[in-house]
């Protein structure tokens, strides 16, 4: 399988943006909308709407006032980046597919099947499509030789026959996206040109459902660089583009293997011949392991049960890999292959996000998974339906008084102040996330209050409210649910912010609901997940690795070190992670304390990012490498600051273990010190380089004619280089300095 050019991806993802941005406004000025004004109409009357000199269809007249609507709640810019966006995510989903052969129709879309041919099979196929498809008006663009029409009909078409498989992606047309659909897309030029043509991605590539994560990842990549180059607190629509990064292919495998898998073999030893699968598990070779770990786990553990979390999901990477796994543990117990990908999704996989965009790309990437492993999954949808666990998070800011009146079916009383406390839990929710801590979640009341809206009947207005607030409040209630369980295992990459950028509202939540670790929100759902997990349950992160050393996360280290269990963790070299800026680190916890080592592995003194995952590997394949250790976490604690100093000797634990003084160990003296800097010390470039003397033993400072040798006098922190610039005055071995008064 061809690996994934990075490079390619990204500026295709870039300039795709850019190009649907400004085909996206110019659908819209057509329509008379722009940033400055909204046209009012030329003609309006009971039987039609002229804007701009074009009659709008009762259709067209209903999509224009929705988009109108939208951009007079959110604002033009955003509206137009939501829309540009979700015509990116319907082209990539689109071109997934028809590479991968998942279409309903079984017929290429965006290209051909004829490498020769630059019209798509749709079109030539038109009329015998197995869709709703109207004859006359195929014939009328085909005698016209109207190709722009009938791709932008067929396209439609299509998004609205998905619709039944997979909503969260393809809305119907009544939808008011449908209104600005990006013509010009067959031109030369075009995004979608590039998107099918081999000299740009591989059609390879797009049987890797990776590619969908890394073309989100890019596509928002300008929008991270302009966020955080601002260095500005952020507004909390900018927080999605700001903390999201997409989580290397090597270390999804480490977390899951190591947490999801570990949660599995322990519990069944018999199963032990999975991990001959896991190339990033890391065994733990402690003597009577075994043993002890049997203490923790439940041997009646049965696959259906096992729930699996990423409460900061975003396009699903981890998800997908979690399924793969899931996959392999129910072929091992038996399981039938066609029943397996619908257990996985309905069963044990959670998700959730603060980012519609991202939650999209997650649960159809989960979809494309099932797929794979069943290519008549569609079908099953088609016929049940299908429950997913992953939601978007919603928020209630804009819920008006009487809309809460309405959905407590009262204005005041038992039922308003209930439905009013449930409700308010969720103001702010697109910038909080998961990190919300339910106080009011009454599912018997909800489950009647949601049977009682639905069977509400009154004056078109009363229904208009109706419909949007049902909707809302059963996607309240879901992701309630969710984030009201506790989970077996739970992976994620969080988000990485410091307080000095986060909204003043996240800030303020962090104060009250996450005291000790309230400086930034990678440590806020480190502490999370001990509430989000089982008592026995297994968690997987990637951080930022400051949280091991620093003082200011002493707290959170006490609660890792005194109240669970580092199973594995991998410290990754400085610039070892490609996207991020701050030193990375990766690891799994037991959520629970025991006796059990931990495995860890240190990479700092292997550059680059891509030495990461192969010196990774190379750890486990040989674990008595020099950077490999097992470690008795109870020393952390020995330590003052508890730091998560693994690799330390037994001697050196020995040192603070008998609470032994400096001066019982050492005899601790000063370096030189000249007393009279100007007179002793010169920069090195200010005398002659002959008169240096480098690398000298003490006999040699005597028998040797230099006069200066080299003075490490310290001084701030250097990235690439040390404080290496003074030379000292050491003519006759340092008389003169020793000598001088």
């Amino acid at each position: 399988m061809n690996a994934l050019n990075k490079t390619v991806l990204k500026n295709f993802a870039v300039s795709a943006r850019k190009e649907l941005i400004e085909r996206v406004e110019l659908q819209a000025y057509k329509l008379g909308i722009t940033k400055d004004r909204i046209a009012e109409a030329d003609v309006e009357s009971s039987d039609a709407i002229i804007i701009n000199g074009k009659p709008l269809s009762d259709l067209q007249r209903n999509q224009r006032n929705q988009l109108i609507n939208r951009i007079e709640t959110k604002g033009y810019d955003q509206v137009i980046e939501e829309i540009a966006y979700t015509w990116f995510n319907r082209f990539v989903a689109l071109r997934f597919m028809e590479v991968n052969d998942y279409l309903p129709t079984r017929v290429r879309v965006l290209s051909s099947e004829d490498s020769s041919s630059t019209e798509p099979d749709m079109i030539k196929e038109a009329l015998t499509l197995d869709l709703n498809i109207d004859k006359e008006k195929i014939y009328e663009w085909k005698m016209n030789n109207d190709t722009e029409a009938l791709f932008k009909y067929l396209i439609q078409l299509h998004c609205n026959d998905l619709n039944k498989y997979m909503p969260f992606m393809f809305e119907t047309l009544e939808d008011y996206m449908m209104i600005l659909f990006p013509e010009g897309l067959l031109g030369t030029e075009s995004f979608v040109r590039e998107m099918i043509g081999t000299d740009h991605i591989p059609e390879e590539n797009w049987e890797q459902v990776e590619i969908i994560g890394w073309l989100y990842q890019y596509y928002i990549s300008e929008e991270n660089e302009r966020v955080i180059q601002a260095k500005k607190q952020y507004k909390p629509e900018e927080i999605p583009a700001a903390t999201q990064l997409f989580t290397p292919d090597w270390i999804v495998k480490y977390m899951v293997q190591n947490s999801l898998g570990r949660y599995w073999v322990e519990s069944h030893p018999e199963q032990k011949n999975l991990t001959d699968n896991w190339e990033f598990y890391l065994q733990n070779r402690e003597e009577g392991y075994a043993e002890k770990v049997q203490e923790y786990v439940n041997n009646d553990l049965h696959i259906e049960e096992i729930t699996c979390f990423d409460p900061a999901m975003g396009s699903g990477h981890i998800l997908v890999y979690m399924f793969d796994v899931l996959y392999e543990i129910y072929e091992q117990n038996g399981y039938m292959a066609r029943e397996i990908p619908r257990l996985i999704i309905e069963k044990n996989l959670y998700g959730l996000d603060i980012d519609k965009r991202a939650y999209q790309l997650a649960a159809f990437s989960v979809v494309m998974k099932a797929l794979q492993y069943n290519r008549r999954f569609l079908r099953s949808i088609e016929r049940e339906g299908l429950k997913l666990n992953l939601t978007v998070i919603e928020e209630t800011n804009d819920i008006t008084e009487e809309e809460l009146k309405f959905l407590a079916g009262d204005s005041e009383g038992i039922s308003y102040n209930q439905m009013s406390d449930f409700i308010s839990q969720f103001k702010d929710a697109k910038s909080i996330g998961s990190l919300i801590k339910l106080n009011e979640f009454d599912r018997e009341f909800l489950e009647e209050r949601l049977n009682m809206i639905a069977q509400e009947t009154g004056d078109l207005f009363l229904l208009q409210m109706k419909d949007n607030l049902l909707n809302l409040l059963q996607r309240l209630y879901k992701q309630s649910t969710i984030m009201n369980m506790k989970h077996d295992v739970l992976i994620t990459n969080p988000p990485y912010a410091g307080s000095r950028y986060i909204p003043k509202v996240v800030k303020d939540y962090l104060k009250d609901n996450y005291p000790d670790v309230n400086r930034d929100l990678f440590s806020s759902f480190i502490e999370y997940s001990f509430s989000a997990t089982k008592e026995y349950g297994q968690i997987g992160f990637m951080t930022p690795y400051v949280w091991m050393f620093i003082s200011s996360y002493e707290k959170l280290r006490e609660k890792i070190i005194n109240d669970r269990t580092i199973s594995s963790l991998v410290q990754l070299e400085y610039s070892g992670f490609d996207g991020a800026t701050v030193p990375i680190c990766t690891f799994t916890l037991r959520n629970y304390n025991s006796e059990i080592k931990g495995e860890y592995v240190r990479l700092e003194d292997f550059k680059g990012a891509n030495a990461q995952p192969i010196k990774t590997l190379e750890a486990i394949e040989n674990p008595y490498v020099s950077y490999r250790y097992t470690f008795d976490q109870d020393n952390f604690n020995k330590i003052p600051g508890n730091p998560v100093t693994y690799w330390i000797s037994d001697n050196t634990v020995s040192i603070f273990d008998d609470n032994k003084k400096m001066d019982d160990v050492i005899e601790a003296k000063q370096g030189t010190a000249t007393a009279n800097n100007k007179k002793f010390l010169r920069y090195w470039y200010e005398i002659s380089f002959k008169s240096i003397g480098f690398n000298l033993t003490p006999e040699k400072a005597i028998t040797e004619s230099y006069t200066w040798v080299p003075y490490n006098k310290g001084g701030s922190y250097r990235k690439w280089y040390g404080n290496q610039e003074y030379v000292i005055y050491w003519k006759n071995n340092g008389m003169h300095l020793k000598n001088d008064s």
